[in-house]
């Protein structure tokens, strides 16, 4: 029954009862209306309109939470569905509401998944130039300061010993800034690997704790799976640095029941109900190119936990 019948329907209802009371109940209306009678009139167009708002109540429930559900979607949580009840017009739009949902679900993965791809690609270009071009430019500048430093004489070699220092302490950020971009450890040795130089390094730059829990024995993931991993780590560590106030950071990779679970906790303020950022999403759009579900958890003053969560397929495993 479409949505009209049904409203309909409703208050034919009502109608029919009020004018069944009229026929047949022992009430008559006088002129000028008594007192008695102008309450008896009004008492049942108070139940007309009670008995007719809890009918379209009923009637347009299914809207209302239709409603609610369209104005709090979120395409990177996928699977938020209705539950597809009954016949008619409002279950027919609730199922291509549903239908809707679950296309744009998979277009907004595939545009995600091809931006990604972009990025990575961009990354290692960048990486790429900056060891090729800036690197060696650096590096051959460092030896020429060594040379000219071995060679002067009194304050001069002072001079130049500290633009070696500062030379080699670029040299070393660009390094730095290559490893971010494109994680070689991760092509040649792995995500273990690769977790551990990161978490090493971010507590040699920030001077906070980290502890590390990796199970032994992981299945083996494929280079997506691997990449997505390690870029939400080190998402997650970075907003541990940035915004928790933190004094321990732990990293813990568990393989359980079929799944890979990645999770970086924090011990600081926490964020509470604070709308999620950039960065929180865009490790959520990383998680969907994958399969995988990201759970953050966040109390304030008790730590945020980034918790990452990935099917391993048989022919990864």
């Amino acid at each position: 029954m479409s949505l009209f019948w049904r409203i309909f329907a409703f208050n034919a209802v009502v109608l029919g009862a009020a004018t069944a009371l009229l026929l047949w109940a022992p009430v008559t209306v006088s002129v000028p209306v008594l007192l008695t009678e102008a309450v008896i009139l009004v008492a049942g167009l108070m139940v007309m309109l009670i008995a007719n708002a809890a009918l379209l109540r009923i009637g347009l429930a299914p809207l209302d939470r239709l409603t609610r559900l369209m104005t709090t979607v979120d395409l990177l949580r996928p699977g938020q569905r209705l539950p597809e009840r009954g016949r008619g017009g409002i279950a027919e739009l609730i199922r291509t509401f549903n239908a809707m949902l679950e296309r744009l679900e998979l277009e907004r993965a595939a545009s995600s998944a091809r931006a990604l791809l972009a990025q990575e690609a961009e990354r290692r270009r960048i990486a790429q130039e900056l060891h090729d071009e800036v690197g060696q430019s650096m590096t051959a500048i460092l030896l020429g300061l060594k040379r000219a430093a071995d060679e002067a004489e009194g304050p001069l070699r002072g001079e130049l010993r500290q633009a070696q220092e500062i030379t080699r302490e670029s040299l070393d950020e660009v390094r730095r800034l290559v490893r971010r971009l494109r994680p070689g450890v991760l092509e040649d040795l792995g995500l273990v690997s690769a977790l551990t130089s990161l978490t090493t390094e971010f507590a040699t730059h920030t001077g906070l704790r980290v502890v590390r829990r990796f199970d032994a024995g992981l299945p083996v993931l494929d280079q997506e799976t691997e990449l997505v991993l390690y870029r939400v780590a080190q998402e997650a560590l970075t907003n541990a640095a940035r915004h928790a106030e933190a004094d321990r950071v732990e990293v813990s990779l568990r393989h359980s029941e079929g799944t890979v679970v990645l999770a970086v906790t924090d011990d600081g303020r926490g964020t509470g109900m604070a709308r999620e950022g950039a960065g929180l999403r865009g490790m959520r759009e990383r998680a969907l190119l994958i399969g995988a579900t990201l759970d953050v958890t966040s109390r304030p003053q008790a730590g945020t936990q980034v918790r990452l969560t990935t099917p391993v397929s048989r022919k990864q495993s």
